[in-house]
Parts: C-alpha cells; sequence; structure tokens
C-alpha cells in the first residue's frame, strides 16, 4: 500500500479521480465546452506567433492539457501555447528553419522535449524552488521586454505586410520604414484593429467570450467580402483533418546548441509563470500546491507536445480564469476542453479558413499587453528605487538584445542581486542607547555610551568566502577608531547563520592579528549549528569555550566582572 502510495503521489490526477464527485461533472463539462471556444483561436494565434503553421497550437493545446491533467496538482490550472513563450520559440525557429514549416515544428518539438526534459529533473531533484531566486522586480523586467518584444513581431501582421529585421530594434525600424513608406494593407489592418478593439473591450466582461466573438466577427467579414482575394488580406486557410500522432521530431547536430539554450530558456520562463500562477489559485481555494510537483506536471505536459507535433506551453494567465469563471472543478475541465478541439479538427477542420492573419495578430497583441506590469512597478520605484532600474535594465537587456541573452542578462542581475546582499552586508558597532533595553547601532543611535576597552561588533550576514575578507577588515577598522583602547571584541553574532572553511580561516587570521594587538576575540548569540561548525573547523578549540557567550548581556557582564573600566549603567 505504502508503494502504491509513493507511486500515486506522482500522478496526482489518480488521487483527483478517486475523490472525484458526481455534482462536480456537469460544471466540469459545462466549464471544458466554454474554454474550448478561447482554446482555438488563441492556440492558432500563439502557434503563427511562435513561427510554426496554426494547425500545430491545437496539436500543441490538445495532448498537453491531457498529460496535465494526469500528472499537474493544480486542479484549476490551464496549460496551452503561451504569449510568453513566442518570442523564445520563433528567435530559434527562424534562425534554424530556414523557412521550411515541417522543419520549425521539429525545432519548435525538440524544444518542448528539452524544456519538459529540464522541468521534470529539476521537479524530481526538487528544485521548485529557483524561480522564487529571480526577486519580483526583475521578473516583471524580463516579462515586460518580452511582451514588447511579442508586440513588435505581430505588427507586421498587424498592418498586412512582411518586414526583415533580426532583433527587436531592427524590427522596430523596419516596421516604421514599412509604415512611412505606406505599405499598410488598409483591410487587413482594419480587420486587426477591429478585432483588438473588441477584444479589449469584452475583457472584463466574465459572461462572454470576448476573443471568440471578435476572432469569429473577423472570420465572417473576411468571408463574406471574400477580403482574402479582393484585397489581399492574408487568411488562415484550410486545416488539415485529423489529430496529433506520435512523432519523434529530427534535428541535425549543428542545430543542439541552440535548441537547448532556447529550451532552457523556456523552461525557466514558464515554470516562473506556473508557480506564480498555480501559487495564486491554490491560495484562492485553499489548496496546497507541491511546487515540485508543479514542475513535473509541466514537463509531462512538454514532453508531450515534443513528441505529438507540438511546441513549449506553459500555464495561461488568460484561460484559467475563464475556466474558473465557468464553474471547473478539477482537471476534467481541460480534458473536455481538449476533447472539444479534437472534435473540430475531425468533423470541421475548414471551419476557420477565412480567419484572417491580421485578427491572430490582434489576439496575440491583445495577450502581450495583459503581459506588461506597470502599476507594481511604480510602488517599486516609491519604495525601493534601485530595485525599478534593475527592473528596467532587464526590459531592455530583452528589448536590446533579444529574448534568449536578455533572460540571461536577468539571470545574471538576479545572481548579482542575490550575491550582492550577502558580498557587502551591514556591520554595525554597538553601543548602549539611553532608554532602550540592549545595545544597538551607534550611526543610529549617535548618542549611545560605548564601554571603554570593548568593541560589540555586529555582523548582518552569513561569514563566506565572498566576505571574510570585508569582516576581518570592518572588525580591525572598528577596533582601530574606538575612541578608548581596545582590550576586548564581541562579535554580536545572532545574524551569522553559516561558515565556511575560507570564513573559518580568515576568523583564524583575525584571532591572531588581535592577539597580538593584546585584544581577545569572543562571539555572542553564535547559533549552535554555526558553533558545530567552528569545532569541525578546529577553531572552537583555538578561540577556547570561555570566548563564546549565549547573549552580548552576558559578555558585556563578564567583561566588566573581570576589567576595571568605568562605567555605570544608567539602565539597571
Amino acid at each position: 500500500m505504502s508503494a502504491l502510495s509513493g507511486w500515486t503521489r506522482w500522478v496526482p490526477g489518480l488521487t483527483t479521480l478517486r475523490g472525484y464527485e458526481a455534482a462536480w461533472l456537469r460544471h466540469d463539462i459545462s466549464a471544458g465546452l466554454v474554454l474550448a471556444t478561447m482554446l482555438v483561436p488563441v492556440g492558432i494565434a500563439y502557434a503563427v506567433a511562435s513561427g510554426v503553421p496554426g494547425i500545430y497550437g491545437l496539436y500543441a493545446t490538445i495532448v498537453p492539457l491531457l498529460a496535465y491533467a494526469l500528472f499537474g496538482p493544480s486542479r484549476i490550472l490551464v496549460l496551452g501555447p503561451d504569449s510568453s513563450l513566442a518570442p523564445i520559440i520563433l528567435v530559434v525557429v527562424v534562425q534554424l528553419s530556414g523557412g521550411d514549416p515541417a522543419r520549425a515544428i521539429a525545432v519548435a518539438s525538440v524544444m518542448a522535449i528539452v524544456s519538459g526534459t529540464v522541468c521534470i529533473l529539476a521537479g524530481v531533484a526538487r528544485l521548485g524552488f529557483i524561480t522564487e531566486l529571480l526577486s519580483k522586480p526583475i521578473r516583471y523586467g524580463y516579462m515586460n521586454g518580452i511582451a514588447l518584444t511579442v508586440m513588435l513581431s505581430q505588427l507586421p501582421k498587424f498592418f498586412g505586410f512582411k518586414i526583415e529585421g533580426d532583433g527587436p530594434l531592427r524590427s522596430f525600424w523596419a516596421i516604421v520604414e514599412s509604415l512611412l513608406a505606406g505599405k499598410t494593407n488598409m483591410a487587413a489592418f482594419l480587420v486587426g484593429a477591429g478585432t483588438l478593439a473588441l477584444i479589449l473591450l469584452l475583457k472584463r466582461s466574465r459572461r462572454l467570450p470576448g476573443i471568440l466573438i471578435a476572432v469569429t466577427a473577423a472570420t465572417i467579414v473576411v468571408g463574406l467580402l471574400d477580403l482574402g482575394a479582393r484585397a489581399n488580406v492574408s487568411v488562415l486557410g484550410p486545416l488539415p483533418q485529423g489529430l496529433p500522432a506520435f512523432t519523434i521530431p529530427w534535428i541535425s547536430g549543428a542545430d543542439l546548441v541552440p535548441i537547448l539554450v532556447g529550451g532552457c530558456a523556456v523552461a525557466l520562463v514558464s515554470f516562473a509563470d506556473t508557480s506564480v500562477l498555480s501559487r495564486s489559485y491554490a491560495a484562492k481555494t485553499g489548496a496546497n500546491v507541491d511546487p515540485n510537483q508543479e514542475m513535473i506536471g509541466l514537463g509531462a505536459a512538454n514532453l508531450a507536445a515534443g513528441f505529438f507535433q507540438g511546441f513549449p506551453i506553459s500555464s495561461s494567465s488568460s484561460r484559467t480564469p475563464v475556466a474558473e469563471a465557468a464553474g471547473a472543478r478539477t482537471q476534467l475541465t481541460g480534458v473536455v476542453g481538449a476533447l472539444a478541439v479534437m472534435v473540430l479538427l475531425l468533423a470541421a477542420p475548414n471551419l476557420l479558413q477565412y480567419l484572417p492573419t491580421s485578427a491572430l495578430a490582434a489576439v496575440v497583441i491583445a495577450s502581450a499587453i495583459g503581459l506588461f506590469e506597470i502599476a507594481d512597478l511604480r510602488r517599486i520605484y516609491r519604495i525601493q528605487r534601485w530595485e525599478f532600474w534593475l527592473s528596467i535594465a532587464c526590459s531592455v537587456g530583452v528589448a536590446v538584445f533579444g529574448v534568449i541573452p536578455g533572460i540571461g542578462l536577468a539571470i545574471a542581475i538576479a545572481v548579482i542581486e542575490f550575491l550582492w546582499d550577502g558580498w557587502r552586508p551591514h556591520s554595525a558597532v554597538l553601543g548602549r542607547a539611553a532608554g532602550i533595553q540592549g545595545y544597538h547601532d551607534i550611526t543610529r543611535y549617535p548618542d549611545a555610551r560605548r564601554i571603554p576597552g570593548l568593541v560589540l561588533f555586529r555582523w548582518d550576514a552569513p561569514l563566506f568566502f565572498a566576505n571574510a575578507e570585508l569582516f576581518k577588515e570592518r572588525v580591525l577598522a572598528a577596533v582601530a577608531t574606538s575612541p578608548t583602547p581596545v582590550v576586548w571584541v564581541v562579535v554580536a553574532a545572532e545574524p551569522v547563520t553559516s561558515v565556511d572553511v575560507t570564513a573559518a580561516d580568515i576568523l583564524a587570521e583575525l584571532d591572531q592579528a588581535l592577539q597580538a594587538a593584546g585584544i581577545e576575540l569572543c562571539f555572542a548569540e553564535l547559533k549552535d549549528p554555526v558553533q558545530d561548525k567552528l569545532k569541525r573547523f578546529e577553531l572552537f578549540v583555538r578561540l577556547g569555550e570561555a570566548s563564546f557567550f549565549p547573549t552580548v548581556g552576558v559578555a558585556v557582564k563578564r567583561y566588566l566582572a573581570t576589567h576595571p573600566v568605568d562605567w555605570v549603567d544608567h539602565q539597571h
């Protein structure tokens, strides 16, 4: 029984199925049918935005929904093609496909397999926390950059012309030049603008499927007026009849590196989005979602997409609220949605043949507008300006260098930001402030009294290789600037949560330097696990057990008891 329980924890869908309540069924079926009305136009639009034919957007919708229903821990999350991934997929597909649709989908499918494998391995290794290393401003930064890139990639289709441009900046100039040269197809532009306006107008409605209404209206107008032939409006064309088939995508060895890099970038962005969305809906429903299982569910969905003629997918912040508003109870909603799309492909593949490309571009642009985060950035600018500029740097990096290098820059900035706090942490010399218990930073309390011959020094970070030398320098500086000759240095070490070998060696050097000057080095409030490390590093014996005190107060009492100094503690 325990072995079975251990096995089923990897497949949460089976657990949900066992506890499924009959009362949920009608809600899940109706929500799935409502969801399907959005899955079709959005799937096709994001496929085209990713550089592959529209049909593969439906393939990348069907199979991942089925896979996530089995392996995903969230009961309501909807997965599928996503606008935030489109520019990452597009840059690799354009680079490697040479305009060949079959090669384009092979490249995109292998990216999905790479992304899925990375997510599953990370989930099994319980690395679901890694996206938490990306701070909110940095996440906003690269997502704003991606949103801008998505919009730029869709503007040529929106205006009805083609451009030659490599990278966001060159694409921007090419778009401006084309507009100034009068290359706009007015019929395509008006259809796209009308679609976008209708989507944005109906966006706040929880009852009306804005994307379906807008895309259907655009398709009817183009079909009835025959704008494809009469006004040269680009249309989707008939879809091939049938369902996605199991396929092993083949690529050349020369393509492997850019695909691996792109697949890893997709894994990072998709899991960052999915973990945030999953936690948000888990908080709403009171459920507990395991981030590691979420990674495995996302990985399984991407693997399924890769082997069934799809491309990388992620959670959807636009389709998930539709499912929730429609009354979804479990992942059966996604299964019903997938089945509805399958029926469309089998029974009516020509239904969307007059769907205009400019309307698909409008769908993606509307989604990209939703990716921008402005309001919270204003708050960050107000309360922590340097983090705001980090966010802007990430956005500029994506816009200037491209999506994948831009994400790499965001990761580098996140690592530097993470290390900086530990590399150059706050430290303080402590004194006795009038009317306040304890010992406090003399820079914040300039009138604080200092005990003659004693330096109380607090270090607000772990001690490790990157900051140990600075620790030594600051302690020696505190000794040098003391108003009285120093006899003892007591390190208030409660914030020190760890010590590594390099730091321990530098502590030994510091102790030696202080002893040479007739000064004793002591520690107060050092945590037991850190003391255990110092024992392993043979530093505990070197300093002596008498040099370690449970509190700063005890250390001060011991100093006053053993050294005749002129000191009256007015707080006792």
